[in-house]
């Protein structure tokens, strides 16, 4: 076997095994299920005819025809038809009575005098015409709705008992016969709605709970036969106590009820015989759901037989494997030399993204959808869609780290050059409105370079208080001749411009340009160690990594530290596998002739460091990243100051991705693993954004549902579940990371994950920003410490503290109204819950960074 084939038949293999044991998944937890067996026969069914895009709210009803063949669908099941009034799809009775059904006629009654008028001429006219009504229920839950008094019912009653013989009552829940006595003077028998999913009894003890309801009502009115007109349970609907509607419930509470009254002197009428979907606008979320077919008149369950928790689930299950096999394949091939863990862990996380999606995707095919449903349906699907990038994005990132065993391209020192072959180096140190003494600071370790061909040329730009800058022109005055110093009044282009400017007077001889941030201490081996990676031509930049000093005792900037600790010894790394670098603005080194070749520092980008980069990798070049500490600097002042750089940098990503994309997307020499790092690489930070608008819409849409609860209803669990699911994921790659990359305790990982959670809202924020703004501003980020007076100190943080406020009071109202022991209320407080996080992180990050030492 050759081992190309050996190569192509391993990935197969392994895409194959992975979707046979998804599909097993699928049929392991989608067993039918036992369920008591029942009689074939059932004694009557409400009936109302609406077909599925049908409904009396907008004037739409069946015709005769669809009216016929849904009687003859119920006629093999039973000869008894329970109807609500008399002018709607007034044919029914005719067509009932043609198929040999017995019916119970109704007069829909409300609070329209004239209305009810017109149902009680029509039902007592159909009572004189048709002899195969055996009875009739004049209004249905008209008390309990409370649209009219008792005494006016009694009126209606007391007239077509009148006119009629046959047997003649009203149709209310038991406990509104139990409520009003004097009801029952009024009526030849009970009609009674026994609906235990409503008053939250698990349906297991449903039943017996119905029927002993029954019995209660018989030994309140011994004399009064008792017709139960209504009973059943749901397939779909929210949980209420501890009544969950499903498809197997549904089958369970039919056919248990069926059983137990077999044989027996029950008179009842099955809610309800098809589906209704019109219903959810008037008694929400289940009231489209109490048929035994559905509406497109397909039976959902039988009563003979296991039951299938989801009858749709080999679809499913089948689309779900197919979709996600070709991925699974690439991954199989492509990181072949990860190990299999590495390759398992990505496979998986894709299957259960791609599986989330689909089941999504059918959700149409389970339940009956509006407009307003499928606008937020695919809402949700593209969010989770997004959310599933961001997820692989960061499965790739951890299965590499975790899995690969070591990196390819991993730099290390380089051996000094003799003096005589020192490239020359110009280094360039832009400030503006800092404190001198900082800036002292890092001149003064730049002097103390162990190098001797190079120039430091230091811009202040735009710094109008002479006390920043006057100490800074004195002291360079006294330093060796290769240190220069310029202070610019006006000058445009912020950093880059400033940088430009000291390009523009940078020696000739210069063959290297470093950069470096006001606030960083280099060490004397910075570019002894580091430049003579430039003797590869190819090499455009070499990268150190960004450290910090001075955190130590300060558990905000041990926060800081640790936070940006987490890109320069993960992601670095990841991206430099591929050769996709970010740049930094400082611990840089740049090829000078590749930096004026590409167009200098583009001073449109408030990240130009990381813009220049995407250019140099552009045009061919290779950047080098060199994980050693050769600098350290201050970590922002506060919370406010570490919000504004990230802002800049979320901002400053959305411009870099806004301009380069035809290059990203197009013809350029970029390589796959480089367009891949680009384009997928800020999407962590696009999540971010994805976050802040679901959050959002959460709060707008748990207002609508406490408003308009009919309106407005829970999103079912399977929608919730995954996304429950995929921010525990994602919370849980972060800390599993450092421990394995870094030596840093629990108590920093914390801190760490706290500071990055807090960052989350000034992120998205500034990628809002970013895509529907073309110019930002470059804000320098304070260093040092920052006073602040108290009454201030919710200044920095008052959106955030709005977006947490608005999310408790939504979660603690939803449990109130849906009570503790809803499973669906549940779950969505528990989203709302981890919403939270972002915005509670930023809250106490602003806390702890107002804290002494």
């Amino acid at each position: 076997m050759s081992i190309q084939f050996k190569r192509f038949l391993n990935p197969i293999l392994f895409a194959t095994a992975l979707g046979l044991i998804h599909f097993g998944i699928w049929s392991l937890f989608n067993q039918a299920l036992p369920v008591m067996n029942a009689p074939t026969i059932v004694h009557g069914f409400a009936y109302s005819g609406f077909q599925e895009n049908q409904s009396p709210l907008d004037k739409e009803y069946p015709s005769t025809a669809e009216l016929e063949l849904d009687l003859k669908l119920l006629k093999p099941l039973t000869n008894r038809i329970r109807i609500y009034g008399a002018l709607e799809n007034s044919e029914v009775t005719a067509l009932a009575s043609n198929l040999g059904f017995y019916v119970t006629a109704g007069a829909w009654l409300g609070s329209d005098t004239n209305a009810n008028r017109r149902e009680v001429e029509a039902l007592k006219a159909k009572i004189k015409n048709y002899p195969r009504i055996e009875r009739a229920i004049v209004g249905n839950e008209v008390l309990l709705r409370s649209d009219l008094k008792p005494e006016a019912l009694f009126s209606y009653l007391d007239d077509v008992r009148k006119a009629t013989k046959l047997p003649i009552s009203t149709a209310e829940p038991w406990h509104v016969w139990l409520k009003n006595p004097d009801l029952v003077k009024h009526v030849d028998y009970i009609a009674v709605h026994l609906l235990p999913y409503h008053e939250g009894l698990p349906v297991e003890n449903a039943v017996d709970y119905s029927l002993s309801r029954y019995k209660e009502l018989m030994e309140a009115f011994p004399r009064k036969k008792i017709v139960i007109t209504e009973i059943g349970w749901p397939s779909h609907g929210p949980t209420i106590g501890a009544a969950i509607a499903s498809d197997v419930n549904q089958a369970r509470f039919v056919r248990e009820f069926l059983a137990k009254t077999a044989y027996k002197n029950y008179d009842y009428y099955l809610m309800e015989a098809f589906d209704q979907p019109w219903k959810q606008k008037l008694e929400g979320w289940a009231g489209a759901y109490w048929g035994m077919f559905s509406a497109d008149r397909h039976e959902k369950y039988s009563l003979q037989g296991a039951v299938p928790k989801d009858s749709r689930w080999e679809e499913k299950a089948l689309w779900a494997t197919l979709l996600a096999f070709l991925p699974i394949l690439f991954i199989g091939y492509r990181f072949r030399r990860w190990g299999l863990g590495g390759r398992l862990s990505m496979a998986i996380l894709l299957q259960a993204c791609v599986t989330t999606l689909v089941v999504a995707w059918n959700l149409p095919g389970d339940y009956y959808y509006t407009l307003r449903d499928f606008i937020v349906l695919i809402g949700l699907i593209i969010g989770m869609g997004l959310t599933s990038a961001v997820l692989m994005i960061y499965g790739v990132e951890f299965s590499e780290v975790m899995f690969k065993g070591g990196w390819n391209r991993a730099y290390k020192r380089a051996k000094p050059l003799p003096t005589d072959k020192e490239l020359y180096v110009s280094i360039h140190l832009a400030c503006y409105n800092e404190p001198p003494e900082m800036v002292i600071a890092t001149i003064e370790s730049l002097h103390k370079l162990d190098y001797t061909h190079f120039e430091v040329i230091v811009v202040d730009n735009n710094t109008k208080d002479e006390a920043k800058w006057k100490p800074l022109e004195t002291y360079v005055a006294n330093m060796p001749a290769n240190f220069h110093f310029y202070h610019l009044p006006q000058w445009p282009g912020f950093k880059a411009g400033a940088l430009n400017f000291a390009l523009d007077k940078t020696n000739k001889k210069a063959q290297v340009i470093g950069v470096v941030d006001a606030d960083y201490e280099v060490t004397a081996d910075w570019l002894s160690n580091l430049v003579p990676h430039f003797s590869d031509a190819q090499v455009a930049v070499v990268q150190a990594p960004q450290a910090h000093r001075e955190w130590e005792n300060n558990f905000f900037k041990r926060m800081s530290n640790w936070e940006f600790e987490g890109f320069f010894r993960i992601g670095m790394h990841h991206r430099h596998e591929r050769n996709a670098l970010i740049q930094h603005g400082t611990m840089t080194l740049v090829r000078h002739q590749a930096l004026l070749d590409s167009g200098k520092w583009s001073e449109w980008c408030i990240c130009e460091d990381t813009e220049l980069g995407l250019r140099l990798l552009e045009k061919g070049y290779e950047l080098r990243y060199v994980d050693d500490t050769f600098g350290r600097g201050l970590t922002p002042a506060d919370f406010k100051a570490l919000k504004s750089q990230r802002f800049r940098w979320a901002f400053g990503a959305m411009q870099i991705l806004k301009h380069h994309l035809p290059k990203l997307l197009g013809d350029s020499t970029l390589s796959f693993g480089q367009r891949y790092h680009f384009l997928t690489g800020w999407f962590g930070w696009l999540g971010d954004a994805l976050q802040l608008f679901f959050t959002i819409g959460s709060i707008g849409w748990t207002i609508a549902m406490l408003v308009f609860p009919t309106a407005f209803s829970l999103p079912v669990s399977i929608m919730i579940v995954p996304i429950l699911c995929f921010l525990g994921i994602k919370a849980a790659l972060g800390p599993i990371l450092y421990r394995k990359t870094m030596n840093c305790s629990w108590t920093d990982i914390f801190g760490a994950s706290l500071a990055s959670l807090g960052l989350s809202h000034a992120i998205a924020k500034g990628v809002i920003t970013g895509i529907f703004k073309k110019d930002g501003v470059f804000k320098v980020t304070a260093k040092g410490k920052n006073k602040i007076n108290k009454l201030q100190i919710l200044n920095p943080i008052i959106e955030e503290l709005t977006l947490l406020t608005a999310l408790i009071l939504c979660g603690f109202l939803m449990l109130a109204t849906r009570g503790l022991n809803n499973i669906d209320a549940q779950l969505w407080v528990a989203m709302l819950t981890l919403q939270c996080l972002p915005y509670a992180s930023a809250v106490t990050c602003q806390f702890i960074s107002q804290r002494p030492n």
